[in-house]
């Protein structure tokens, strides 16, 4: 169950049902994401990741359960500021510059303009700042969407999914910068399919089928699973909750 109470947590998820159509997509999920960290969200594609995410940040229809973020019901007006989210989709303006979108979302979110052209910067775009979105490949488009995320220095960031399409070294430098930011206080939560990358993260939630199956570090998952591959400490918890 999340510990609602726990200052240390910056969500809290507790016995969250989400169903479409007929089919459960979570299944009574609980969790908590630990402030001032990057917490990895890993599992296979369709086991209920960007649901999840969706209803941390407040656009998601819930069955039951609860969801705080930062101490608040998730949704609440009062975290519109202080909670970015970039989607798979990218979620800017295609007849609009990389600058042009960032400046948009900086006046949204009160931010200065020195944070502009730094963010931009940040995302490795500085060279792209002047061209259309419209203009740009995949991997610049997901580049986009996390600069106007950033700009307005959120407390909690949910990234779904952000380094998919872009080459090793733009994915190490954003990885650098995720743990930045949590180094300066922010609370990150970054989903992924590729198992590779939990190894990039402070504290890991491992993803099945609608449901949380391990919440740890990846020392701690490695060790509890003998194991010190992570995929392979995955795949050794599935069999461990098939047999049960």
């Amino acid at each position: 169950m999340g510990d609602l109470t726990n200052p240390a947590s910056a969500i809290s998820v507790d016995e969250l049902v989400v169903t479409r159509g007929r089919k459960a997509v979570l299944h009574g999920l609980s969790c908590c994401v630990e402030a001032g960290a990057v917490t990895g969200l890993l599992g296979p594609s369709g086991c209920g990741k960007t649901t999840l995410m969706r209803a941390i940040v407040g656009v998601q229809i819930v069955q039951s359960g609860t969801v705080h973020v930062l101490g608040r019901p998730a949704g609440d007006p009062g975290l519109r500021a202080r909670v970015g989210y970039v989607t798979q989709a990218p979620s800017v303006y295609a007849d609009l510059t990389v600058r042009q979108n960032v400046w948009y979302f900086a006046r949204v979110a009160g931010a200065d303009s020195s944070t502009v052209d730094r963010v931009i910067e940040r995302v490795g775009l500085v060279d792209e700042a002047d061209q259309l979105v419209h203009d740009l490949s995949g991997g610049q488009h997901s580049r986009a969407s996390l600069a106007c995320a950033l700009v307005g220095a959120p407390d909690v960031l949910v990234l779904d999914e952000p380094t998919v399409g872009l080459d090793p070294v733009i994915r190490a430098e954003l990885w650098d910068f995720f743990h930045e930011l949590a180094a300066g206080g922010a609370t990150l939560l970054v989903s992924s399919h590729v198992m590779d990358e939990a190894t990039r993260c402070d504290r890991l939630l491992l993803m099945r089928e609608g449901d949380i199956i391990a919440d740890d570090t990846p020392d701690a998952i490695r060790a509890a699973t003998g194991t010190a591959d992570l995929e392979q400490a995955f795949l050794r918890l599935i069999r461990a909750e098939a047999s049960e």
